[in-house]
């Protein structure tokens, strides 16, 4: 076996150089993140107060540190600067914020009230990343949006793809283990607990282009644990999925769909018989 090659300097640079990123993305996905969210909600600013100078100069701010990573990892004949339509959508997401955390307020007797829910409930700030996230995918901002949402990831345990669609007055319960694939549809007024996943039943590179996770309607109800898999599976509106439920098929609106145990001996050495691969 040869010995190995010194760590020198030159040696380590020509390996970087070929996948040479601006330093510290990671660091500014998280610093756009959470300013993102202290110019929309006073309980996530450490320095930013309500007077409207004071918002601009940060709002200022937010926007070098867009374009300044923008300008480090977009393609230059890509898609047009998005960060002015971004920073121009931040009203509507505050709107549509507000209405989540007044669903969770309203739909979890633990809660106090919005401002508890806004200062200390995982969900809401996992929801609040993820609508940040969702605006910059969706203008066709490289990169940013993916780590945004793997550093609230980090932060919560709450997995959300920035490319998944969520409606209005969304809950998110406890959260811990909560997994939303990228082409999940997910209507308004629904409630998902810990541990949820939304997934797809196969995990091929083939399939990228597909839709490839559930769609809920609105108002649907899902328990902790339970698991949704398959591009083609549409939990109806105002259903209610129980916990530990494992669902493959489309289910119709006003349903209520329960969790079965159906155990059968098992051979040493059979293989699963399953419906599905992940």
């Amino acid at each position: 076996m040869p010995s190995p090659e010194p760590a020198t300097a030159r040696a380590l640079a020509d390996r970087r150089t070929r996948r040479c990123f601006p330093v510290g993305i990671r660091r500014d996905a998280a610093r756009i993140a959470n300013e993102s969210l202290g110019l929309l909600f006073p309980h996530f600013s450490h320095e930013t107060d309500c007077d409207e100078s004071n918002l601009q100069n940060h709002l200022d701010n937010l926007e070098h540190t867009l374009r300044r990573v923008h300008a480090a990892v977009a393609d230059p004949q890509g898609e047009p600067d998005p960060v002015a339509p971004f920073l121009g959508s931040l009203p509507a997401i505050h709107d549509a914020l507000d209405l989540d955390a007044r669903a969770i307020a309203e739909g979890d007797p633990a809660a106090s009230g919005v401002d508890e829910v806004i200062l200390t409930y995982p969900g809401f700030y996992a929801i609040g990343v993820y609508r940040l996230a969702h605006a910059l995918h969706r203008l066709g901002y490289p990169l940013l949006p993916r780590l945004m949402s793997e550093y609230a990831h980090r932060e919560t345990g709450i997995d959300i793809h920035p490319g998944a669609t969520i409606g209005r007055s969304f809950f998110i319960d406890h959260g811990t283990g909560l997994v939303i694939g990228e082409t999940a549809s997910i209507g308004n007024g629904v409630k998902l607990y810990q541990g949820v996943t939304l997934g797809a039943l196969q995990v091929r590179k083939g399939l990228a282009a597909r839709k490839r996770h559930p769609t809920l309607g609105d108002n649907v109800v899902v328990y902790a644990n339970a698991t949704i898999l398959g591009g083609e599976t549409t939990i109806g509106h105002d259903s209610i999925v129980a916990g530990n439920a494992w669902v493959t098929e489309s289910v119709p609106p006003f349903s209520i769909v329960g969790r079965h145990s159906d155990v059968r001996p098992r051979r040493p050495g059979e293989d699963a018989d399953l419906e599905f691969h992940i």
